[in-house]
């Protein structure tokens, strides 16, 4: 398990009001399953994945509970990008902690389709 950051509880309070940590981590699992999955986004997810969480353009509801889908252009190669965060919430079990399920590129298309079709939660003015 490898820490990320630590996320501002009042951002995400949006998501859940049940936030029972700040800390914020990505399992070896979920690191290879972005390695697997999209090969050419690891590297950005390892760079960017702090300053997303800190600073996204969009919070978006996930169908899955106390989960968010967080979106952020990053400045380095113009793309957008998703994130998958779990929040951890007091019903969950003790050593869990507020984690990275995934991280991908996002085309335009698909960027546009999810601000249209899911509740943004969260907007940067």
């Amino acid at each position: 398990m490898r820490q990320v950051c630590r996320l501002d509880p009042e951002l995400y309070q949006c998501v859940t009001t049940d936030i029972a940590t700040d800390e914020v981590v990505i399992t070896e699992k979920q690191i290879e399953h972005i390695k697997e999955r999209h090969p050419d986004d690891y590297e950005i997810c390892e760079r960017w994945a702090a300053a997303i969480i800190h600073d996204p353009d969009y919070i978006i509801r996930s169908e899955k509970p106390n989960t968010a889908i967080v979106l952020r252009q990053i400045e380095e190669n113009g793309k957008n990008h998703r994130l998958i965060l779990r929040l951890k919430t007091s019903k969950d079990p003790e050593n869990y902690k507020n984690s990275i399920i995934t991280f991908q590129k996002v085309k335009e298309k698909e960027w546009r389709r999810l601000l249209r079709n899911k509740e943004t939660l969260y907007k940067r003015e």
